[in-house]
């Protein structure tokens, strides 16, 4: 999958100007201000009116508003209604809720449950799920562990490796998190004041980074972490 021009433009003043390509998984990883949010907005179509958005892609479907482009975001504790119950989240009957709770790990009885009944990890898995309900063929994820503690975020990784490779499914992981990414990711792109500054194979990247700003990144990363590669 590719997008060959992604441009976002405010008042004038480009904000974002990148091209991706999202073989199977991709990290788009920058600091905050980078225009990683920007870009995932773009691609959720939520974009403030006032910017204007250049996009031309070679996806073969309809990438912003279309049903092959689900979102799983950052924090699930606000992420669900708290005053419905969970089984009125979903849009599919009740078949296809139970078969989407079996591929995330869940049981069935917390579909009668309201979301603050639910763990962090368990709301996580119920997002995922309903961002499973539409088969899409694109997955964006916004930094979706950051909210969970160092176990359960362990275990949403490894869930979404094994969900992609059932479903088939691309994915889009914006995040500032290099270890998280390294662990669901094969590609990475470093996005820096609106602007791809490196990109490649994720092992290669960390282990040879070749621009200024992906090694203060890195080394920012795992300045205080026991990390191999």
């Amino acid at each position: 999958m590719n997008i060959s021009k992604l441009k976002i433009v405010y008042e004038q003043q480009t904000m974002v100007d990148i091209a991706l390509h999202i073989s199977s998984s991709l990290a788009l990883i920058g600091q905050s201000g980078s225009g990683k949010s920007l870009t995932l907005k773009a691609l959720l179509g939520m974009l403030p009116k006032k910017m204007k958005l250049e996009l031309e892609d070679a996806f073969g479907f309809e990438l912003i508003g279309g049903k092959t482009v689900s979102f799983v975001p950052q924090n699930p504790f606000t992420a669900l209604s708290p005053l419905t119950k969970i089984k009125k989240q979903f849009f599919s009957d009740t078949k296809r809720v139970h078969a989407l709770f079996d591929e995330v790990g869940l049981d069935y009885d917390l579909l009668e449950r309201f979301s603050p009944e639910l763990s962090g990890g368990q709301l996580q898995r119920v997002v995922i799920a309903i961002a499973l309900e539409s088969k899409p063929k694109l997955l964006l994820l916004d930094e979706p562990t950051t909210a969970l503690d160092p176990q359960t975020k362990e275990l949403i990784l490894q869930l979404l490796k094994n969900l992609q490779k059932k479903e088939g499914f691309k994915m889009l992981f914006v995040t500032h998190d290099i270890s998280s990414a390294k662990e669901l990711c094969e590609d990475v792109a470093i996005i820096k004041n609106g602007e791809i500054v490196e990109r490649g194979n994720m092992n290669e990247v960390i282990q040879n980074p070749k621009n200024e700003y992906t090694k203060i990144l890195i080394e920012a990363n795992f300045a205080n972490r026991k990390f191999r590669i």
